[in-house]
């Protein structure tokens, strides 16, 4: 909204100063500090009022150390994240984007899915909350959104330059034309690109022209995925936000490169027209889970409940399907990779040896992966603290697969 009148008032009045809303470094700044303030000033104010409602957390006894003390600690806190994510683009970013549309779409969808769960959890006193067949089809639906806007969309498109040989060998011209491909980044190739077309074609030439029917349902598991991955996530203080800032500073990183072509074509990678916009969604992302931190790190003062963790992983997928890197995934997201094949090999291995032998017996000690950890005896501190060293590692990883053909 202030891009806008800042605009205007530049063109019209010649303001002072105005024109610098036009730069996305400045907006995505600005994002960032208000999405801080907001999650640190209207955090304490949230949870102030959650503590009068007494929407308290219900901690079933793992038998963990510590576990019992949390009860009673406020939950939905994932309201504090939606809040300083959705002011600070709405602000800040440009309306007409329809990347920035997406993105807000997504935001709203799955955090209200997320708030749902908890109310009936907090309110109707029923622990199971939102069953989980209408949680799969509330992501479903948001992936249909998604993958037939990215796939139908005249507003998405990808810049392809040709290059045409004169007579001589240093006579030659080049050109652009920006096309709606579905294509998209594949880590350690020499092309570090394919188009899903030629994707399907390698199991059967006549999928190739089907593309569509299998894309879609390819980004519906990616954001169902992400979104359950970054849920399970979220068992201790801090694991998840602190995590998803580490995924969102990376994909800021993305899209900041992937927006413009300068940086483009001197990392050689794929330009997207108009993604350079949610530069300025990614800081303020990030900067509403670090603010979240203030209130969630240990001893948290607030949990996020499914409200938070349910839409920043999807925020997560949907960035990551928009800028081409949904390949980059697995590696990006390893640690919500790694607890969800925690719950799946835990669960499987524990079925499989109770038909075979009489008795199930267990890989890990408990799962999700960190409470693993909390039953060998470390603090939660120290599992949070490796946890974001690897996420950080991964992240590096990520961005170096730009290079490495």
């Amino acid at each position: 909204m202030l891009y806008y009148l800042f605009d205007f008032l530049d063109r019209q009045f010649d303001f002072y100063g105005a024109g610098v809303m036009r730069y996305i470094s400045f907006r995505a700044g600005l994002a960032a500090l208000v999405s801080l303030l907001i999650a640190m000033i209207f955090g304490g104010r949230l949870i102030r009022l959650l503590h009068r409602k007494q929407v308290g957390e219900t901690i079933r006894d793992l038998g963990l150390e510590g576990q019992l003390e949390k009860r009673g600690t406020p939950t939905m806190g994932g309201l504090i994240i939606l809040l300083a994510i959705l002011l600070p683009t709405l602000l800040f970013a440009r309306l007409d984007n329809v990347y920035i549309l997406l993105m807000l779409v997504s935001t709203v969808w799955l955090g209200a899915i997320g708030f749902l769960d908890d109310y009936i959890k907090v309110f109707r006193k029923n622990k199971e909350g939102l069953a989980g067949k209408f949680k799969i089809l509330g992501q479903i639906g948001l992936g249909l959104i998604v993958g037939l806007t990215l796939f139908f969309s005249e507003d998405v498109v990808v810049r392809q330059y040709i290059t045409s040989k004169g007579l001589t060998a240093i006579d030659f011209s080049s050109s652009f034309q920006d096309v709606r491909r579905m294509i998209t980044t594949v880590p350690f190739t020499k092309n570090n690109e394919l188009d899903y077309h030629h994707f399907f074609s390698f199991a059967s030439p006549l999928l190739g022209s089907y593309a569509r029917f299998l894309y879609i349902p390819l980004v519906i598991i990616i954001i169902t995925a992400v979104s359950n991955g970054a849920n399970i996530t979220d068992g201790i203080d801090g694991l998840a936000a602190g995590t998803s800032a580490i995924i969102g500073t990376t994909l800021a990183v993305f899209a900041w490169v992937s927006g413009n072509s300068v940086f483009a074509d001197y990392f050689d990678i794929m330009y997207i027209p108009n993604t350079g916009e949610l530069v300025i969604f990614c800081t303020a992302f990030v900067g509403a889970c670090v603010g979240f931190l203030w209130y969630n790190s240990y001893p948290a003062q607030v949990f996020m409940g499914d409200t938070g963790s349910l839409s920043i992983g999807g925020i997560i997928a949907v960035l990551a399907l928009i800028l081409r890197k949904e390949l980059l995934i697995p590696i990006l997201c390893g640690i919500f990779l790694v607890e969800n094949l925690s719950v799946m090999l835990q669960v499987s291995y524990f079925k499989y040896t109770k038909r075979k032998y009489g008795e199930g017996r267990r890989i890990f000690k408990m799962s999700p992966l960190h409470h693993h950890y909390q039953k060998l005896g470390y603090h939660e501190s120290k599992i949070v603290s490796r946890f974001w060293t690897v996420g950080i590692m991964l992240a590096i990883l990520t961005l170096v697969t730009l290079k490495l053909r």
